[in-house]
């Protein structure tokens, strides 16, 4: 019998995204062809928790070193949680799993700075003392040292997961939203965010309604898409940037929205969300249209997939490519940045390079993140 692959096994893969509600945690099976997902959860952050870290990635002049240090820690403990959970599920214990992928969360992501940085927490050595399990965390900061972005991320295990004979695109909506083009023709494979998914529609929710987001695009049906308003938006110079860029709550954010309407009439809670959900589609059409106009199928990933009126919306302007979610194709949306970072860990472990420069604009391939020994 010939032997495993040297990263086959069991990984846990833990995310949290720039929506700020909690962490997913995927227990994933994987080897050199396939990621099998055995287990997943999202679990909650306290509710204190979620709040001080809105609260500070919006408003970072009052983010103090105590502050930053408290929160670390306490996000390191949710993410211990949740992997122990997702492990306690699926009937697994901590001498199994080979390694854990720790994407933390994101607090600040500048890799157009004069001196680039990104900052993600949660400490990963509390994760490896707390689940025993070998560690790998950091993964961003590798790339932006060589000159990358630092994200996506994503679209290299995205490649290896959904390769087609056809051209096609995996589509991630969470806070912001980002594709990944692959072209089976040449081998290529592009990606880069477009500008927001989820995060400036989520914040008029929490403002207006007091609730996180905006159940299957419900209220922002409701409402009539201001043409003039959302041609301003569109006017930000983000979106003719071309690729490689990425983008966060650093650039998008309260302030952003709040000098587009500033200037204009008085404008209903109903009709600003309609149109903030067709910024979301308008931007990510108008790259698609751009860099894959020939792609067959567009694939959905991401808490964005569960918006029915935004997945309308965008289909309504893409009518040439079939707009559905990835469980089509065998991964079910809601675990793919999960399962992701579960990926890039076996990848680390075999030193292997997880970036795709064309992607972040690295000047090399390069292997991301660093280990912290657990007792596995």
């Amino acid at each position: 019998m010939p032997d495993k692959p040297a990263w086959s096994g069991l990984y846990v893969g833990l995310i949290s995204g720039t929506s700020m509600d909690g962490i997913d945690a995927a227990l994933v099976d994987l080897d050199h062809t396939r990621c099998r997902i055995i287990a997943a959860k999202t679990c909650p952050y306290a509710p204190e928790l979620r709040d001080t870290l809105f609260h500070l990635s919006r408003n970072p002049e009052e983010c103090t070193i105590d502050e930053v240090g408290r929160i670390d820690h306490w996000i390191a403990e949710s993410f211990r949680d949740a992997a122990l959970a997702v492990m306690r599920d699926a009937g697994v214990t901590a001498d199994a799993v080979t390694a854990l992928g720790s994407h933390g969360q994101t607090l600040r992501h500048k890799p157009r700075a004069a001196r680039p940085f990104t900052i993600q927490l949660g400490d990963p050595n509390i994760i490896a003392a707390g689940t025993g399990i070998t560690t790998v965390a950091d993964f961003r900061r590798r790339d932006l040292a060589e000159g990358g972005e630092g994200a996506p991320l994503a679209p290299a295990f995205h490649a290896w997961a959904f390769s087609s004979p056809a051209k096609r695109v995996i589509l991630n909506i969470g806070g912001f939203a980002n594709v990944t083009v692959l072209n089976s023709a040449n081998n290529g494979i592009s990606g880069f965010d477009t500008g927001p998914g989820n995060s400036l529609m989520d914040t008029w929710c929490q403002l207006h309604k007091g609730k996180a987001y905006d159940e299957d695009g419900r209220w922002a049906s409701s409402g009539v898409v201001d043409s003039r308003l959302l041609n301003q938006m569109l006017g930000d110079d983000y979106f003719a940037l071309p690729p490689p860029k990425s983008t966060g709550f650093e650039y998008f954010d309260n302030a952003w929205l709040a000098r587009h309407l500033e200037d204009g009439p008085a404008r209903r809670a109903d009709d600003v969300l309609a149109t903030l959900c067709d910024l979301t589609a308008c931007t990510i059409a108008d790259a698609i249209d751009t860099y894959a106009a020939d792609a067959r199928d567009v694939l959905v990933c991401g808490g964005g997939v569960h918006n029915q009126h935004l997945l309308r919306r965008l289909q309504d302007k893409l009518p040439h490519q079939v707009v559905a979610s990835t469980a089509t194709a065998g991964v079910e949306p809601d675990w793919i940045e999960a399962a992701a970072f579960a990926w890039l860990a076996a990848r680390r472990l075999a030193d292997l390079p997880g970036n795709i420069p064309a992607v972040t604009g690295a000047r090399v391939p390069a292997i991301l993140g660093g280990v912290f020994s657990g007792r596995n």
